[in-house]
Formats: C-alpha cells, sequence, structure tokens
C-alpha cells in the first residue's frame, strides 16, 4: 500500500525549492517542532530559523535551510513561504561558521552600539545553518 502523501510547496522570495507529494514535513514553528503529516488540521503559523526536513513520497529525505518565514497548513496541500531558503548542500559551513563566530563576538563585545537583538538572530540564523549541513552530512 502506497503511504498517504500531501502537496507542499516550499518558496522564497528568490525561487520556488520545493513542489511535490510528500509523507512528512519536520519544521520549526514559533512555538516548536511541528511534524506536518497528510490530515494535519489547518494551521497558520510563524516559522524560526532552522530546517526544514522533507520526506518525499517514496520516502527519499530532502533537508532545506529556512531563516524564517511563515507555514500554512490546508486539508490537500502545504505551504512554506520563507524569507530566505537554502538547500542543505548549497549551505557554506566555512561561511555560516564565521557568521556565528561574528555573531558571538557582537554578543560579547560589552559596547554601547552593539544591538543585541540583532546579533541574537544573527546567531540564531548561523546556528541554524549549522545544523542543517550537520543533518545533510548524516545521510
Amino acid at each position: 500500500m502506497a503511504a498517504m502523501t500531501v502537496h507542499l510547496n516550499v518558496v522564497s522570495a528568490e525561487e520556488e525549492l520545493f513542489s511535490g507529494r510528500v509523507e512528512s514535513l519536520q519544521i520549526t514553528g514559533s512555538e516548536g517542532e511541528l511534524g506536518i503529516m497528510p490530515g494535519h488540521a489547518p494551521l497558520l503559523t510563524s516559522l524560526k530559523p532552522g530546517m526544514a526536513r522533507i520526506v518525499k513520497q517514496h520516502g527519499e529525505e530532502e533537508v532545506i535551510y529556512l531563516s524564517g518565514g511563515m507555514l500554512e497548513v490546508q486539508p490537500n496541500s502545504v505551504t512554506v513561504l520563507a524569507d530566505v531558503a537554502t538547500r542543505a548542500g548549497d549551505l557554506d559551513l566555512q561561511a555560516a561558521e564565521d557568521a556565528k563566530q561574528r555573531a558571538e563576538a557582537k554578543l560579547n563585545a560589552h559596547s554601547d552600539d552593539v544591538n543585541f537583538a540583532e546579533a541574537a538572530a544573527d546567531l540564531a540564523r548561523a546556528i541554524a545553518k549549522l545544523r542543517v549541513i550537520q543533518a545533510s552530512e548524516k545521510k
């Protein structure tokens, strides 16, 4: 028997990263980790920086980094509208590590001109990218 699927679209301002039938989607919502499967209740929520782990129709996985955005679940379709979305294989490990170090240095600099909220957001994005890279390398 074939697994149940739902149609998923993952789009950013730049491009459509994924469109097709999926068995499940794991994603980081504003309230924590979400597992979306066919038949999920309708939902609209904001997304935190993190990974979208997609299990495609025949069990193949794809991992995409999201900088944040919105998730909409409808009875027959799921849509991820990402601010920035990058396939795991397109992420640059060194750039992500450099961004993490820059953000940590900003947070540790006891300077009046440091915007802590901005530096913390930069750090969260860099850590999320590193996690996506690590997750995709385990496959």
